[in-house]
């Protein structure tokens, strides 16, 4: 690697973590408000949703710049085209969490909902697991990324738990169907907050191993050396 590509790739990695580290901020703002929901936090997070936005656009601006200029190969193209696509990953993070503290500030309405504590509970370990996929990309950890794409499972089992919760209650309480609908969405904007993660760690194995792991049914049969 060339110096001149040496410092532009190290700049892209800084900029990839600012941007991880706002995004993870944001999230963890977005699920406190389904606790303590509040209409000014989520207007600041649709601010930031555009920064987000315009970082989105930059990077993808500079990777493909540094592609054109240096043509890199091997593990310096993986690195390039993972930042690329990390950085829309966390993109679509920000969105979600907007969608979430607007659905959270749609139950202020409706006081007798309460956010069950699975979805709270379903939120943390989302945020967990983006914050792991995040750690694994930064310390070019495939192992701790496959650990992460696991959890995903289990994330979508709680997810249909929560659906079904909420289907039933729309059935018992059609008064309350409005609000319920906030939370099916809520519910539903988390599950894919786990996605992302998920998107982010197979990044990171492709950037590490150079094996694309999406869409495999078993990640055990693709470990290295099988």
């Amino acid at each position: 690697m060339s110096v001149h590509m040496q410092m532009d790739v190290s700049n892209l990695h800084k900029d990839l973590l600012a941007m991880c580290t706002q995004v993870e901020d944001m999230i963890h703002r977005a699920v406190d408000q389904l606790s303590e929901p509040n209409f000014e936090t989520s207007r600041q997070l649709v601010d930031e949703d555009n920064d987000i936005d315009r970082k989105d656009v930059e990077i993808e601006d500079a990777c493909l710049k540094v592609l054109a200029l240096y043509q890199p190969v091997a593990i310096d193209l993986r690195r390039i085209a993972a930042v690329m696509k990390i950085s829309g990953e966390l993109e679509r993070v920000a969105d979600l969490a907007v969608s979430i503290a607007e659905r959270a500030c749609g139950l202020l309405n409706s006081p007798q909902v309460q956010v069950p504590d699975e979805l709270k509970g379903m939120a943390q370990r989302a945020i967990g697991m983006l914050h792991r996929s995040i750690d694994a990309y930064v310390d070019l950890d495939s192992t701790a990324a496959r650990k992460v794409c696991l959890e995903d499972d289990e994330i979508d089992d709680l997810n249909r738990e929560l659906i079904e919760q909420l289907i039933r209650q729309m059935h018992k309480h059609p008064e309350q169907l409005d609000a319920l609908l906030h939370l099916f969405s809520a519910v539903r904007q988390v599950e894919r907050v786990a996605d992302h993660a998920t998107n982010i760690a197979e990044d990171v194995v492709y950037l590490v191993e150079g094996r694309i792991i999406r869409h495999a049914h078993k990640l055990n049969v693709d470990k290295p050396g099988s």
